[in-house]
């Protein structure tokens, strides 16, 4: 299975971006699909996921951005409003296959995210 994000790049506060994630694999057998992101210097946080229907977001950007994915087109997406500074670092998408011994996790390479001040 493979992971493709796009659709990152350089924002100024306040502007929109969304991010997608192809993947090769079926989406709608993955357990566990969601976005993380990596600010310079720190480590990898969660920032939204989805699970069956359900989906749970960082309190950071509550509100803000939105999960969703096609499984029709085997892609998830990252909508991203009202993007902060703060929003800034490497997106990474990932998906969780299969189940007990057998649960594997995929990653995505990264979607570089920069929003000016």
């Amino acid at each position: 299975v493979q992971l493709v994000e796009s659709g990152g790049g350089l924002v100024q506060t306040g502007g929109s971006l969304r991010l997608s994630c192809v993947v090769s694999g079926n989406t709608a057998s993955a357990k566990v699909m969601g976005w993380y992101r990596q600010a310079p210097g720190k480590q990898r946080n969660l920032v939204a996921h989805i699970v069956g229907a359900g989906t749970t977001y960082a309190d950071s950007v509550m509100g803000r951005f939105t999960i969703s994915r096609d499984n029709a087109k085997n892609t998830m997406y990252l909508q991203m409003n009202s993007l902060k500074p703060e929003d800034t670092g490497v997106y990474f998408c990932y998906a969780d296959f299969g189940s007990g011994y057998d649960l594997k996790e995929y990653w995505g390479q990264g979607t570089q995210v920069t929003v000016s001040s």
